[in-house]
């Protein structure tokens, strides 16, 4: 494998959620290395883009998707599950690709919807910020990369964000059973 480099990141990102799709997600974590296969991906354009959590400026809470690309935003949804997000695009932009189901490869469990994908990654709030070109968690492309058929699909649970809703923002790989809803 073949670990991701920052300009991967740095690019528009709908490219990014395509891209990501295919590629392995590591997390190096109790000694053991937690691998999944990222099979279904959602794009999040932005301040203007009413269903990202920089819609309402920055806060606290979302500071990382302000910050350069390559890192974590990772956060906490329901009083339950961790979601996480991979920042992309220039600083100040504050653009990010949900991570919304893996396939597991080596030491993951079922990874279907995003927080069921952070519980069988060991992601939680002290990966918020993470820089994913460290040895201990990042995302790298196979040895071979796979030809297969991207599927678009508007975004899940973002009714409230009126035209962006109905946005094909999705993205997920056509016929893999890990992905979290067709």
């Amino acid at each position: 494998m073949q670990k991701l480099p920052r300009t991967f990141y740095d690019r528009d990102t709908i490219v990014v959620a395509r891209e990501l799709l295919g590629k392995y997600l590591v997390h190096v974590s109790n000694r053991f290395e937690c691998i999944g296969r990222i099979v279904e991906t959602e794009a999040y354009l932005g301040p203007h883009d009413l269903a990202a959590h920089s819609a309402r400026g920055m806060t606290p809470r979302n500071k990382v998707m302000f910050g350069p690309p390559a890192h974590a935003y990772v956060y906490f949804i329901y009083g339950m599950y961790f979601c996480m997000n991979v920042v992309t695009e220039r600083e100040g932009h504050a653009s990010a690709v949900l991570l919304r189901a893996l396939e597991p490869v080596e030491n993951v469990d079922r990874a279907c919807g995003p927080g069921l994908l952070c519980r069988a990654m060991e992601i939680d709030h002290r990966l918020n910020g993470h820089d994913l070109l460290s040895d201990n968690f990042f995302i790298a492309s196979p040895t071979e990369e796979e030809v297969f058929k991207t599927v678009k699909r508007p975004r899940i649970g973002v009714d409230y964000a009126r035209h962006w809703a109905r946005r094909h923002l999705r993205f997920y790989i056509a016929g893999n059973p890990h992905v979290s809803k067709k």
